[in-house]
Parts: C-alpha cells; sequence; structure tokens
C-alpha cells in the first residue's frame, strides 16, 4: 500500500513514518519543512521512502503528491492554541483550507486517517465520549474541529481524537504539558505551574503512531469513523504530574494563581469505543516519564545572551 503522510517531518509524523515502513508500506512523506526534515534523514536509504517539499496551501504543488495514494494520513496543521494564536491566518490556511486542498486531490477511493485531537470537546462537564456535542474555546480547536467535520463528510476516514501527547520523538516537540514540566525541572530545576487542577488524559506519541498504524490493519473491520484515542489510566492533574515528577528530580515548583489555558482542558475522556477495536496503550506515564528524564538531558539549549 502506498501511504502519504502530510506533516510526515514533525512530532507525530517523524514517529509514524517508520512504523509505516517497517509494517512493508510505500511511504511518501509531504511537509512544508516548517521545523526542518532532520527527523527523515534515515529513511533515504529505503527506497519505499520518498519525500516531497510542499505545503497543503499549495494545490498545484499538491495535486501530483496525492495522485497515486491508497491511503492518506493528514496530520499537516499548526497544532497548539499557542501556535494558532500567534499565527491566526496561517492557522485558518493549514488546517481548514489545507485540508480541503487533501479531501479534494486525494484518490476518490483511497483511505482517509485523519489526526484530531480532545481540544475539540473545549470546556466540558463529565466524561467524554465520541457523541459528546463539541464546543471549542481556542482557534486551534475550532480549526481542527471544521477540517474535522470535512474529513467525516467525505467518508472513507477515520478521524482519531488524540489526548494530550508526550513523550521523546525523532522531531521532538518541548511545548507538550509534560514534555515542558520535565525539560524545566532538568535545566532549570524551578516551575511556575497554573491551574494546578486542571486534568487532561495523556498519550505518548508513540501509541499515537500505533493507533494509526492500528486502524489501517483493521479497516475493513472497523464499526466506526471516529474514535479517542488514550487510555483511562493517565488521566491526571497537572499536580499529579508535578507530584510523579518531585519523585523522580529535585526541583522547586510554585503554584499560581493567575494564568489560564485558553484550551480548557479539563475533563476526562471514555475510550472503550477504540478499545473495542482491540487497541490498547503501551506506555503509562511511569515509563514515559522515565524515558523523558533520561533523554531530555541530552536537549541543551544555550541562550545567546547568557554566560550560564
Amino acid at each position: 500500500m502506498k501511504i502519504v503522510v502530510t506533516g510526515g517531518a514533525g512530532y507525530v509524523g517523524s514517529t509514524l513514518v517508520p512504523r509505516l515502513l517497517s509494517a512493508g508500506h510505500r511511504v511518501h512523506v509531504v511537509d512544508n519543512l516548517m521545523f526542518g526534515g532532520q527527523a527523515l534523514l534515515p529513511h533515504f536509504l529505503d527506497e519505499r521512502f520518498s519525500f516531497a517539499e510542499v505545503d497543503v496551501r499549495d494545490r498545484a504543488a499538491l495535486k501530483p503528491q496525492l495522485a497515486d495514494a491508497d491511503a492518506v494520513v493528514h496530520l499537516a496543521a499548526l497544532v497548539g492554541y499557542p501556535l494558532c494564536k500567534k499565527l491566526p491566518r496561517e492557522a485558518v490556511e493549514v488546517n481548514v483550507q489545507g485540508t480541503e486542498n487533501v479531501l479534494d486531490l486525494m484518490p476518490a477511493g483511497a483511505r482517509l486517517l485523519y489526526g484530531s485531537t480532545g481540544s475539540n470537546y473545549g470546556e466540558v462537564v463529565g466524561i467524554c465520549t465520541e457523541d459528546t456535542p463539541l464546543n471549542p474555546l481556542s482557534l486551534y480547536g475550532e480549526t481542527k474541529t471544521q477540517a474535522e467535520a470535512m474529513c467525516i463528510a467525505r467518508g472513507n476516514v477515520v478521524a482519531l481524537r488524540f489526548a494530550t501527547a508526550f513523550g521523546i520523538a525523532p522531531r521532538l516537540r518541548l511545548d507538550l504539558l509534560i514534555n515542558d514540566f520535565a525539560y524545566q525541572a532538568i535545566h532549570n530545576r524551578y516551575l511556575v505551574v497554573y491551574e494546578r487542577n486542571f486534568r487532561r488524559t495523556f498519550i505518548h506519541v508513540t501509541d499515537i503512531a500505533r493507533a494509526f498504524v492500528h486502524m489501517l490493519t483493521h479497516w475493513d473491520d472497523l464499526q466506526h469513523h471516529l474514535f479517542n484515542v488514550g487510555h483511562d489510566s493517565m488521566n491526571y492533574t497537572k499536580k499529579g504530574i508535578i507530584e510523579l515528577l518531585q519523585r523522580r528530580l529535585d526541583f522547586l515548583v510554585h503554584f499560581a494563581e493567575i494564568g489560564s489555558d485558553d484550551d480548557k482542558r479539563d475533563y476526562e475522556v471514555d475510550y472503550s469505543r477504540i478499545r473495542g477495536t482491540g487497541f490498547e496503550t503501551l506506555i503509562d506515564i511511569d515509563r514515559g516519564l522515565d524515558e523523558l528524564i533520561r533523554a531530555l538531558p541530552l536537549m541543551r539549549i544555550q541562550h545567546p545572551w547568557s554566560n550560564v
């Protein structure tokens, strides 16, 4: 099967691509290299791997990249409310218009897997299921909700609403909550945390990649086109994550009374639907934190105007 991965040089894509290659697929990555392409370098020796530097907003350049795809994993997006808030015009162009381009240009019979997000739920009281009404509160959530609806309307699609990602990947992200907390605790030994009791469900980036492969493998047996992806055991407050880190690291923390998360992700999520397909996450919070603590000391970012 030939699989086109848009945004394949990113955090999730760089973790997914080697798994697709290992499963025997041909993989074609389409990425504008907004954050570089170093994570893809190991794959160029594999003849089943190919790459094109193309922005999903460029219809003319995108069309030939999708022409012979058997499946498309659509990951290309401006991810997270801070980035979308910083670049609001680009967020709409990439997340919504770019998705429209992918839908218009990919083969009618090709499978579509869309990387969606729990941010679509917004502020919710109670436990979220796939049928919970969506109420996105940030531009990121709004654009992803709109794009998800477009993908579902197309058909022959699986949309995956992921919990908050964390963990080491070939293209690392340090802005994600757990990754950021661990990095600050290791390198600065001090954390300022607001909304300490806000609760989120987390998922390791490796399990995100596994979920895409799982869906492709079980496509013909799937009874639904929309899945929450995560695990009930990975539901923690910010304070809970800090306490787990404090068992492993020596650092100071200040719980601030001022500050808020525009996404308002403070809820629990039901994951029974995806468990019904046979999928289970493999990396729990303890294993994931241990990985970060072993790996993040290698990530040394020198401030150009500091002698420390």
